[in-house]
């Protein structure tokens, strides 16, 4: 049964009902011809409405559910751009990752004026929504986070200690002078070792600390700086953890480049100078001329009036070395040397490098306080719990006091030459310490990248300006117009192409043994000044042998590997040979240095160059008839040289050249030669097309390709 039987049957007994009730209005008379007048249905109540609508509703045994398949749609990530207030229509721009050009065509068909909009335009909310929703976008407000301050855990120095408890301490003394003029011989004299027959090269490349105990009885710290220019820093550091300066110059060479730059080194650290004159044994020494060599840079000896004192000695033949001795000893009285053994102890790093068996070691001297195994010390962004100390001679010591030079094994990490060491508590506390330290250079890392990512927007819209304002007079279609059709030309290229427009680029890893040699190193190509020629970049430096992470490096950046002082194993050498990767070890840093250079100027195109073989002049004119053509050829006597027709011509007419290629004939009276040499005539034709005169120059030259070298010079 349909459901409109059953609902036109339950509404009969409503319609017999008085309709007064159910809505008040009469049913109408049906009006229809030759028919008795008969009730017309009355409208359904309300409550029959319900009813039939339930019914409607209502889904009966047998019927079918019909059902509409619906697709869904996946839900599309879109880009999330963040907004604020006043934004211009630039930085709308970059939030929404596009140029300045989309948020045109974003605006199109708004009330928004494209023709004066302009970069740097303020928008208005509305129109900041409207551009990010036309561009598929949704936005969010930016949020003004706080950064809660952290509170600063950094170790300090401890405050100066009651003059009662300073005790006298060792003098700490760094010789230093010229490269070669006998400073490691003299401090091997004082201590009766052979250090310099051990350096490679016979130089020394690396700050030596010992403990030389005079006969006298008074104990002095000792440390050799190189002399190489290439170790500036070096010296510099050993200047500023010092007590006296023991200048050495040869007294056949006088004062040298690194000579004065070790006096200058002693000035802005403020320390005492003691000259010795050395050498003195040689036939050709003549101190007298140091001395007055020494007065143009303000060292002003004894003997001419000043407060530094000159002592003449001989290092390799051991004279004089107790008055040098003694000299020093008296200075060091003089200065009172003292400080407090009890307390955090305080030093400096002045060498650091990684040991295979102790792992990273460090050469320290002590300021304050006693060093001592299971000390926690905190130096740089590292921290270490003492495990051993050793002396000069690889000994274990129990303490070093003040004015000592020990090797401190127990660092997590290796710090840098330079750092300054402070004792803590605990190694809570040095953790705390370290991670502040850390957190602060992330901090300023972060200052100085915003600082540059600014200057690099500022310079882009500057350069952005000065593009469009030859375009300001087009509307904002003729402007990407034009900006389309002048860079089709780069858009177009293949990557292939693009790469070799790149400039020539040399990646470079570094390692070495210890800390102060990188840095060295690191110094010497900071004054690479050939950057036009070939980029030059330090891709990675560490300290320690070659590893298999620095060949994989390597080979990623198309790169070279330098390593001074340090090994490479069998295994690591064939992995570089197959890999392709450029392996260069040495032991001194000259060669290093030398070896770089030539690499970069390996690097660098060769320049053409050209040779003159010959040069002639033209007689006459005249044709020659080959097959049915008319070729003209220039009569020529041979000049100087000869005419080989497998190199290039020139023809130069007064001092213009006129034209330049090969010839298409070269022939002597009717045969065809390779040659014609100085003082015989010949004939010769060009291509067609060029105008061959009476009296014209010819001359026969060849490409030679040069090999280039490179404008670097690091100064020595």
């Amino acid at each position: 049964m349909s459901v409109v039987a059953r609902l036109v049957r339950r509404a009969r007994p409503l319609a017999r009902l008085d309709p007064a009730p159910l809505g008040g209005v009469p049913p109408p008379l049906c009006s229809a011809p030759l028919a008795p007048p008969l009730l017309c249905p009355a409208p359904l109540a309300p409550p029959l409405l319900q009813l039939s609508r339930s019914l409607a509703a209502k889904q009966f045994k047998g019927q079918k559910k019909v059902q509409k398949s619906q697709k869904v749609k996946p839900k599309a990530n879109k880009q999330e751009v963040e907004i604020r207030q006043r934004m211009t229509a630039a930085a709308l721009a970059q939030a929404m990752n596009r140029d300045f050009d989309h948020v045109l065509e974003a605006l199109l068909n708004t009330e928004v004026d494209l023709d004066s909009l302009e970069p740097d335009s303020v928008l208005e909310e509305r129109w900041i929504k409207e551009a990010v929703i036309r561009s598929g976008m949704k936005f969010r407000w930016a949020k003004l986070s706080e950064s809660r301050e952290r509170e600063n855990r950094d170790v300090e120095r401890r405050p100066p200690a009651d003059p009662a408890h300073l005790e006298p301490r060792p003098p700490v003394v760094t010789i230093m002078g010229h490269v070669d003029h006998g400073k490691t011989t003299l401090l091997d004299s004082l201590r009766r070792s052979q250090v310099a027959s051990g350096e490679a090269g016979g130089i020394t490349q690396h700050i030596g600390a010992f403990l030389v105990q005079l006969p006298t009885g008074e104990k002095i710290t000792f440390l050799d700086t190189p002399g190489h220019a290439a170790f500036s820093s070096m010296r510099a550091r050993g200047a500023s953890a010092t007590d006296i300066v023991v200048l050495v110059v040869a007294s056949d060479d006088g004062v040298m480049n690194q000579t004065v730059e070790s006096i200058r080194h002693a000035r802005n650290a403020q320390v005492p100078i003691i000259v010795a004159v050395n050498k003195c044994d040689k036939p050709q020494a003549d101190p007298e001329r140091v001395k007055q060599e020494l007065l143009a840079h303000d060292v002003v000896c004894e003997q001419f009036g000043g407060d530094v004192q000159a002592i003449h000695v001989s290092a390799l033949k051991g004279e004089n070395l107790v008055a040098l001795a003694e000299a020093t000893a008296a200075l060091a009285e003089v200065l009172e040397l003292k400080a407090d053994p009890s307390g955090p102890v305080e030093g400096t790093i002045i060498e650091s490098r990684s040991d295979r068996g102790k792992g990273p070691v460090t050469t320290a001297i002590v300021q304050q306080g006693t060093l001592k195994k299971g000390c926690v010390l905190v130096a740089g962004k590292t921290w270490a719990k003492v495990r051993f100390l050793f002396d000069e001679n690889s000994r274990v010591v129990p303490e070093a006091g003040p004015g000592a030079a020990v090797e401190v094994v127990g660092w997590k990490e290796l710090p840098s030459a330079g750092e300054q060491i402070l004792e803590v508590e605990s190694e809570q506390r040095a953790r705390e310490a370290v991670d502040w330290r850390c957190y602060q250079e992330e901090q300023q890392k972060l200052q100085e990248e915003q600082q540059a990512v600014e200057a690099k927007q500022k310079q882009h819209q500057e350069s952005y300006r000065r593009e469009r304002e030859g375009l300001a007079h087009l509307s904002w279609r003729q402007r990407k117009a034009a900006l389309y059709r002048a860079n089709k030309q780069t858009a177009a290229m293949r990557p292939s192409e693009r790469a070799e427009r790149e400039e020539l680029a040399l990646p470079l890893i570094i390692k070495g043994d210890v800390d102060g040699s990188v840095e060295a190193i690191l110094n010497i190509l900071d004054s690479y000044d050939a950057q036009e020629q070939c980029q030059m970049e330090v891709v990675h430096f560490g300290i320690g042998d070659v590893s298999e992470n620095d060949i994989s490096m390597a080979e990623t950046f198309s790169g070279s590997i330098y390593g001074f002082n340090v090994a490479a194993n069998k295994s690591i050498q064939q992995l570089a040979s197959r890999k392709g990767v450029p392996l260069k070890l040495h032991n001194v840093i000259y060669k290093l240095i030398d070896d770089l250079k030539d690499e970069l100027s390996g690097k660098l195109p060769a320049m053409v160059t050209e040779n003159i073989i010959g040069e002639a002049s033209v007689l006459t004119m005249f044709e020659v008839t080959v097959g049915k053509k008319k070729v003209p050829v220039a009569g020529c006597r041979v000049q100087k040289g000869q005419l080989d027709r497998r190199m290039k011509f020139r023809l130069i007419r007064g001092r213009e050249t006129v034209w330049e290629g090969s010839l298409t004939a070269l022939k002597h009276h009717k045969d065809d030669v390779a040659a014609v040499k100085a003082g015989m005539e010949c004939g010769l034709s060009v291509d067609s097309g060029v105008e061959v005169r009476v009296g014209d120059a010819v001359v026969c030259y060849e490409e030679l390709d040069a090999p280039r070298r490179t404008a670097w010079d690091p100064g020595f």
